[in-house]
């Protein structure tokens, strides 16, 4: 077994003056950065919870991170299964579920893919890589709550 480290920063950017003086003085404004090779996300909470819209959420980017790390494994075992993908388009989403006390938890993701590939390929196959693809990906082995697939699947003329 092999470990791969990963590092980020994240710096919180709203301060308005007073802190935390109380829940609605602060701003939920941040930036994420990694080893400051890549450009920043800029980051805030969903707008439910006082944040920006404009700016990506903690939910948000663990979708993201879901959906990018099934295409990501999708490809390669397309390309081991001699599948021709030419494109790739996934509309995910994620349901929040909060508690009274201001807890909560995301509780499933649905991965919505859709995968054309090349004239003559085989439909059934592309439909079956998810599966695998799905026990492939480091995300959706590490959340602790289901990720679904509606996968669709589209032969190019």
């Amino acid at each position: 077994m092999r470990e791969h480290g990963y590092a980020v920063t994240v710096t919180w950017s709203g301060n308005r003056g007073e802190g935390t003086a109380s829940y609605r003085a602060y701003g939920r404004d941040h930036t994420i950065r990694s080893d400051g090779k890549r450009h920043a996300i800029d980051g805030s909470a969903d707008r439910t919870f006082h944040g920006d819209a404009d700016r990506w959420n903690p939910e948000e980017l663990v979708i993201a991170a879901l959906a990018q790390c099934h295409m990501l494994s999708y490809l390669h075992v397309a390309a081991d299964s001699g599948l021709v993908v030419v494109d790739y388009v996934d509309a995910a989403s994620g349901t929040l579920e909060t508690r009274a006390d201001g807890g909560g938890r995301l509780t499933e993701a649905v991965l919505r893919p859709v995968v054309t590939v090349a004239p003559g390929s085989d439909a059934a196959l592309a439909d079956r890589l998810h599966a695998r693809a799905s026990e492939l990906c480091f995300i959706a082995r590490s959340v602790a709550f289901p990720v679904r697939h509606e996968a669709r699947t589209i032969i190019r003329d």
